[in-house]
């Protein structure tokens, strides 16, 4: 998990993007948090548009990984790899 204070940028109520599968999203998730699944998050780019802070989490930190790096070739930038939905649970 990179960690640019997740504390601080929760707390400017950054927009929390679960990219997990509807079924793990809907088994739980971060009451806020919008779930555009990895595997559509190219066409769903104009949700990221304008947005200054943004966390990316899943299971484990490596979907949301690839996530971060497929907004920042498309031109997103503000978005933290939260990792781990329970890390950024902890933040909350």
């Amino acid at each position: 998990m990179e960690s640019p204070n997740l504390s601080a940028l929760i707390k400017r109520n950054a927009f929390l993007v679960d990219v997990r599968t509807p079924e793990e999203f809907a088994d739980g998730h971060i009451i806020g948090s919008v779930n555009i699944p990895l595997a559509i998050i190219e066409f769903n780019l104009q949700k990221f548009k304008d947005r200054k802070d943004i966390i990316v989490f899943c299971r484990s930190g490596n979907r949301s990984g690839q996530a971060k790096k497929i907004l920042e070739i498309n031109g997103i930038s503000g978005v933290v790899n939260g990792g781990a939905i329970d890390d950024v649970k902890n933040f909350i």
